[in-house]
């Protein structure tokens, strides 16, 4: 960072008060560090993916020529940005008006309080921060030994792969099959044996024909067992355990694995963190003492309206994750949920339906505990909100140019979205087998949820990891209803029906 990025003794003020308001309502968050930057910075950090240094690529240039030119010419603006780590650190943009600050302010302690304490992230790395800078130390020490453009190359390769990870792996507990070593200890176990007399033993099974019957015992264990045992969707992790790659590559394929999910949950949380740190900006804005003026109450109103505006044909995770909160809130308010409360069919008393339960609140901050996007719209997205936030499918109109409704039907709406947002709507790919025809070839498969694969990413997804794997590599899927396998042999692509 370039300059004085300490904050004002005017903003310090406001940072402490506004602290002093998020801790009265109950949020619970690390240290939190506020530092002003300029725009240029701002883009700098952004490029980074949040971070004030990384790895060098290519890449981060490019993100940054990106987002100035977005700013340049009016098309996007970043207020802040936070880092989960331990402390928090978040910038503030010095550009903003003093309202702006606040409500960023506000807002980042939403996001500090859902970093420490949602579920999604409780298996991520607090000192990041830190582990970005040995990345990007560890990088520069190896293109010093082998070479910037290989290690460039190698990078690229690696990012291309990247969402092939398991999601859920942080928070699986490991159960180690047998390797060849205990296979062998097995098979060195006693062997059928032809019946003879004692002392004829040494003759009718001499020791060379023992250890032959261990060795089929050995090449059965091994045909009898596949490799591996069950698809494995980490295919990263596959790849870093067992192929042929030097040390130096299993460093850079390591590293891209843990920065993958690092950010993973934070993928996986966009729509509910998002609605949270709303949530709660608009709560200390309006609703307690943050000393605002007449105008800065029109500033701020304008500023959020702009934040949570709904535009057809496109989700705003703000708008979605703050009002399904809401929708939360009021309904374990008003005794809206339990057995008796599904089971009624009209909608009338559906809406009437109060009990005074006042539960509301508490309700909030177990969503906030345990949940991710999934699982929230899953749970709490139903017809009621469906049809009070006028949430409909939209469609491009070619006659028109215009996005028009398509559907106002509840399951295709929900159906649709979770599609949209289960593994941030990526395909998911599994490791099938390692020794594919007995040859070392490594077999992938798509499991196929309705939309097919896009063939031209496909096969340069399958050509990269062949560059890691060094055998042909193929990957099982469905075209148009039919069973495919597309292939890679270092050469050629190749698309089979089977």
């Amino acid at each position: 960072m370039i300059g004085d990025t300490a904050l004002t003794t005017q903003l310090q003020e406001i940072a402490c008060r506004i602290e002093q308001r998020a801790k009265e309502v109950g949020l619970d968050f690390f240290t939190t560090v506020f530092e002003v930057v300029d725009y240029q910075q701002l883009n700098e950090i952004a490029a980074y993916g949040g971070f004030p240094t990384r790895y060098p690529h290519w890449r981060w240039g490019m993100n940054y020529e990106k987002l100035s030119k977005s700013y340049t010419y009016g098309l996007s603006v970043i207020y802040e940005m936070v880092i989960n780590n331990d402390p928090c650190y978040a910038y503030l943009l010095h550009s903003n008006s003093l309202v702006h600050q606040k409500t960023v302010m506000a807002h980042v302690y939403g996001h500090c309080d859902f970093f420490k304490n949602n579920y999604w992230f409780s298996k991520t790395n607090r000192k990041m921060l830190d582990k970005m800078a040995n990345h990007a130390t560890m990088v520069r020490r190896l293109i010093d030994e082998v070479g910037h453009d290989e290690v460039e190359s190698f990078i690229d390769v690696c990012l291309s792969l990247e969402n092939l990870i398991d999601l859920h792996d942080p928070f699986k507990k490991e159960t180690p099959g047998l390797d060849e070593q205990q296979i062998t200890r097995m098979t060195r176990g006693p062997v059928a044996k032809l019946a003879s007399k004692t002392y004829m033993d040494d003759y009718v099974n001499p020791k060379d024909f023992l250890d032959q019957q261990r060795q089929k015992s050995l090449s059965l264990a091994n045909q009898s067992r596949a490799f591996p045992a069950e698809p494995v969707r980490d295919v990263l992790k596959f790849l870093l355990n067992h192929a042929p790659i030097s040390s130096w590559q299993k460093k850079i394929l390591a590293m891209i694995r843990d920065e993958a999910y690092y950010f993973a949950p934070q993928g996986q949380t966009k729509i509910l963190n998002e609605g949270w740190a709303t949530y709660w900006h608009s709560k200390m804005m309006t609703e307690m003492d943050t000393r605002l003026s007449a105008s800065e109450i029109v500033d701020y109103c304008d500023h959020y309206a702009g934040v949570v505006a709904n535009h057809p044909g496109q989700l705003n995770p703000y708008r979605l994750g703050v009002e399904l909160l809401r929708h939360v809130e009021r309904r374990w308010d008003r005794g809206q949920f339990g057995l008796e409360y599904l089971d009624c069919d009209d909608p009338k008393v559906r809406a009437e339906w109060d009990t005074g339960a006042g539960q509301g609140r508490e309700k909030l901050f177990e969503v906030r505990r345990f949940h991710n996007d999934v699982t929230f719209i899953d749970d709490f997205l139903d017809e009621d909100f469906c049809h009070a936030t006028k949430m409909f499918l939209y469609d491009m109109d070619p006659r028109t140019g215009k996005y028009v409704i398509t559907s106002r039907d509840f399951k295709s709406i929900k159906q649709q979205l979770m599609a949209q947002i289960s593994n941030f709507g990526q395909p998911i790919i599994e490791v099938q087998d390692a020794n594919f025809r007995n040859r070392g070839e490594l077999l992938l498969v798509h499991n196929h949820e309705g939309v097919d694969l896009q063939q031209s990413f496909a096969n340069e997804v399958i050509k990269n990891i062949y560059q890691i794997w060094k055998r042909p590599v193929y990957v099982t899927t469905l075209v148009e209803g039919s069973r495919r396998r597309l292939g890679f042999d270092g050469s050629n692509h190749s698309v089979d029906k089977i």
